[in-house]
């Protein structure tokens, strides 16, 4: 196929940021997140990635594969017990989360901004259990979009979404799927407040890309605040990132850990939804 040019920019542009770290990953000789499509998209873009972001390192890469990975696990756990559920990503940009996860019989839909699906529609391959739809996770029309009246179940991903969004935003996101998703679960990450600052600054770099401000921030230890959203939330599990290769991974672990240095990295959480009460 012909590469295709990305005009993107704010935060839709983070994506490429991403994904380039992924395909860094995924190239490596035991990567710690099995993603060969990442570089394949890589390499069907024609974008100036290392001009853009400069050359990926060992550190950033690995945890940023290690973050798609600790989504992958939650979504395959919950699959474990409802093979048949519903996954939603939102925000998911060019992430590969379909392929890596997919048992055969889950359905998948994404919620994208336009110019993203787009993308998304151009690069990947088609699935009859793949839909990408056009709109702002904010618009919370997309959840008339899920269908499951036989209660199959419904994971809710928001991999590097949230903390783009303002405050009541996020809050209005979670109690909806509280509220309308009985039985389900939502995995997120967010920032904590000290980098977060930093972007609000308009200070935070990466290469030649000051990073979108960050709105809404939690560090670690305020995951219980998640629970005020609406009552329907009936649990709040902070999830771990997968074990690592070598030195470089033991040392992502650690920092995810240690007070003091886990605001430093994104946190993962998964909200539990509780089933409807019977009449």
């Amino acid at each position: 196929m012909a590469r295709v040019r990305p005009m993107l920019d704010g935060v839709p542009e983070t994506l490429l940021w991403t994904l380039h770290n992924r395909a860094f990953e995924a190239g490596r000789r035991y990567p710690v997140l099995d993603d060969p499509m990442a570089l394949q998209l890589l390499a069907n873009l024609d974008y100036p990635f290392e001009e853009r972001f400069g050359v990926p390192n060992a550190f950033h890469s690995q945890a940023q594969a290690l973050r798609s990975r600790c989504f992958d696990l939650a979504v395959q756990e919950y699959l474990a017990d409802r093979p048949e559920a519903t996954v939603v990503a939102l925000g998911d940009g060019l992430e590969t989360g379909f392929w890596r996860v997919d048992n055969g019989r889950l359905n998948w839909l994404s919620v994208e901004l336009p110019e993203v699906a787009t993308l998304r529609r151009t690069l990947l391959p088609p699935s009859d259990r793949l839909r990408t739809l056009s709109g702002s996770a904010t618009d919370l029309s997309w959840l008339d979009e899920i269908e499951d009246p036989e209660g199959r179940g419904v994971v809710v991903t928001t991999q590097g979404l949230l903390m783009y969004l303002r405050p009541a935003e996020v809050r209005e996101i979670l109690a909806a799927c509280a509220a309308r998703l009985p039985g389900g679960i939502l995995v997120l990450d967010s920032m904590g407040r000290r980098l977060a600052r930093g972007t609000v600054a308009g200070t935070s770099k990466v290469g030649a890309m000051t990073i979108p401000p960050m709105r809404w921030a939690m560090d670690p230890g305020e995951r219980e605040k998640l629970r005020g959203a609406h009552p329907g939330i009936t649990e709040v599990r902070a999830l771990r990132l997968p074990r690592g290769r070598g030195a470089m991974g033991e040392l992502i672990r650690i920092q995810n850990l240690l007070p003091g240095v886990r605001t430093l990295t994104p946190a993962i959480t998964q909200l539990r939804f509780g089933d409807r009460t019977p009449h």
